[in-house]
């Protein structure tokens, strides 16, 4: 029907007939001539109707926005008056000779361009629409590029790509499992995958020895911006590899992606240790755009009279961090650090101290905080030489618990960051690396920071011993404060497994149960292996400058995990829970009633088969 793109179309096609097909972007008629603009998924070009056109002007006359059509016409350059700079079909128009409505179409709910102001949830309640809009066009045709480049990056490299089932069973892996209930297995259900971690381990014990899939991950969790119910992970395993082979391969990806995708150079990817990205960042994602650093002042505050400052340094899950922000006493109004106060105060902390350095050779008078006069003379000097202090810079301190410290300073450092536009680059990559195995949880237990497939850096006996001081081989790469994926050297024999799961508290009837099929396989000659998990939304995301990943996923749900298109989840029939061997204490659909009416469903009155 066609045989252009509407955007395709350059002065080269000059005196060309052509067909294309699209939808009506605007209309206009400027003294009996019609103007169209036609959209489809590679641009708008401009197709001119005059009188002369005989029952395809009058047609043209018809046409309204966002009505399908199929146009016959000439490319002729614009006159010089009329070229539009700001596209890329601005030189040319199709002077149309044949025009056909293909189909109607009623008003819009919203405007189909970026000046759209509309909710996002009308937007997903017509997404079908709103992915007709050019920047969500733009979005989806680069997510298919990244995916492509993603493809020929790792086959360029050996890897196959291989499929891993979508029906499993339940595993602990740090979220809820989204359930399917089974029909022919009354009261048994399978769990949609997480991700697919056991089954590209058991791919490297089967001898395929460089595998990646780009596989639908489904985790029944509470949402933010980057996150949704199901999405799209790029999954990555090797055997006979260390820490540095899986990487390499990770980074060669990711240069690539950004090399022929954005023509952009990433540069080198730094290391640095988990240790030090929090003492400096309060984060294990930072933002190495953003200078500021945190630095440790616990050890000049232990004797301090001002029990805000005093408590924290001599408590051993105690901090006291302090932050110095260049230029901040003009930079930063008093209205502006109070609202940094209750910023701050979401991630726990109690309050935000502050000095402002006026006069740092002034001790008694050149420095501006109500905290001054709590701390000693000597203490200031020694504070203002650690922080490399100089007139008109501004600190901020945070005193409390670890982790309240390092997020609180560590978001604020971010905020601080976009708020003053610190930044000292378009990207920065780094590798975090020699993450601990294992963290306290709210139980007083150990739970894996990873996952529980993780390799430690340290003999079985070492990880008995000492849990809690034992590092893993895990590293996590991260571009701009954003966690792009991490992984894993992988633990390959049976007794360091069964160690680890002792650290968590698994029983080995437990673990048996569980993951059975995983230590029966380490059994029978599991090579070391080792691979990386990315998520391929956030990649897109940050490469489109989206704000969320649900601009750069076709059919996205809510933040609570709803469909507002197809209106899923849904109620079913009684007839689909009695095949499931299923009763339900909410309200269902009966098709019984003709009127199709939400009844309830007694606990006594549809009893499950056995």
């Amino acid at each position: 029907m066609r045989s252009h793109y509407c955007g395709d179309i350059r002065r080269d096609h000059i005196d060309e007939t052509i067909s294309l097909c699209g939808w009506v972007d605007r209309r206009r008629d400027h003294g009996g001539v019609i103007f169209i603009d036609l959209r489809d998924r590679e641009g708008i070009v401009q197709v001119v109707f005059d009188p002369d056109g005989g029952e395809f002007f009058e047609l043209a006359d018809k046409v309204r926005g966002e009505y399908v059509l199929q146009v016959t016409g000439r490319v002729r350059a614009r006159d010089e008056a009329t070229v539009n700079p700001n596209m890329p079909t601005g030189e040319i128009e199709v002077f149309g000779t044949e025009l056909s409505i293909l189909n109607a179409s009623e008003t819009p709910p919203f405007q189909l361009d970026e000046h759209t102001n509309v909710g996002e949830e009308v937007r997903l309640k017509y997404r079908y629409l709103d992915l007709r809009r050019t920047e969500m066009q733009a979005n989806l045709q680069t997510r298919a590029r990244i995916s492509s480049q993603i493809r020929q990056s790792l086959e360029s490299q050996g890897f196959l790509d291989l499929e891993t089932p979508i029906l499993t069973r339940a595993t602990p892996e740090g979220a809820r499992d989204y359930l399917v209930p089974s029909r022919t297995h009354a009261g048994k259900f399978f769990a949609l995958p997480q991700s697919p971690q056991l089954f590209k381990q058991l791919l490297m014990v089967s001898g395929f020895d460089r595998y990646y899939q780009i596989a639908r991950c489904f985790r029944d969790e509470d949402l933010r911006a980057d996150r949704q119910p199901e999405f799209t992970q790029i999954d990555i395993e090797a055997s006979f590899v260390e820490e540095k082979d899986i990487m390499d391969v990770a980074e060669k990806m990711v240069s690539d992606l950004f090399s022929n995708v954005l023509n952009i150079d990433l540069g080198e990817f730094p290391h640095m240790t988990y240790a030090d990205a929090m003492d400096k960042y309060g984060s294990d994602k930072p933002d190495l755009r953003i200078p500021l650093e945190l630095v440790e002042i616990g050890d000049l505050m232990t004797d301090v009279e001002f029990k805000v400052f005093s408590g924290p340094a001599n408590d051993p899950k105690g901090r006291i961090a302090a932050m110095l922000v260049e230029g901040g006493n003009e930079k930063l109004s008093r209205k502006q650090i109070d609202d940094y106060t209750k910023f701050v105060g979401i991630y726990g902390a109690k309050g935000l101290a502050y000095i402002k350095c006026n006069d740092i050779s002034d001790l008694e008078e050149g420095l501006q905080s109500p905290i001054v006069k709590f701390i000693p003379v000597e203490v200031r000097k020694k504070l203002l030489e650690r922080m490399g202090a100089q007139n008109g810079d501004l600190i901020f301190f945070g005193a409390d618990k670890v982790k309240v410290v390092n997020e609180s300073l560590g978001a604020l450092r971010c905020k601080l960051g976009e708020d003053l536009d610190l930044y000292t680059a378009d990207w920065a990559p780094l590798w975090v690396v020699d993450f601990p195995m294992f963290e306290s949880d709210d139980k007083g237990g150990l739970t894996a920071i990873h996952h529980p497939f993780t390799a430690p850096s340290v003999s079985p006996q070492e990880l008995i011993a000492d849990p809690e001081a034992s590092l893993s081989r895990a590293y996590d790469m991260v571009l701009n404060g954003t966690e792009l994926g991490g992984g894993s050297i992988r633990i390959h024999d049976e007794e360091m497994q069964k160690a680890v799961f002792k650290v968590l508290g698994i029983s080995d009837e437990e673990a048996q149960e569980k993951f059975g099929f995983l230590l029966d396989a380490l059994k029978y000659g599991a090579p070391p292996h080792g691979g990386v998990a990315f998520g391929l939304d956030r990649i897109v995301m940050l490469m489109t400058a989206s704000e969320s990943i649900r601009d750069v996923i076709a059919f996205p749900k809510t933040q609570s995990a709803q469909c507002l298109m197809t209106d899923a989840p849904g109620a079913v029939s009684s007839e689909q829970l009695k095949e499931l061997h299923l009763r339900s204490r909410a309200p269902v659909v009966d098709k019984a009633t003709e009127d199709g009416a939400q009844v309830a469903a007694n606990e006594g009155t549809e009893k499950a088969e056995d």
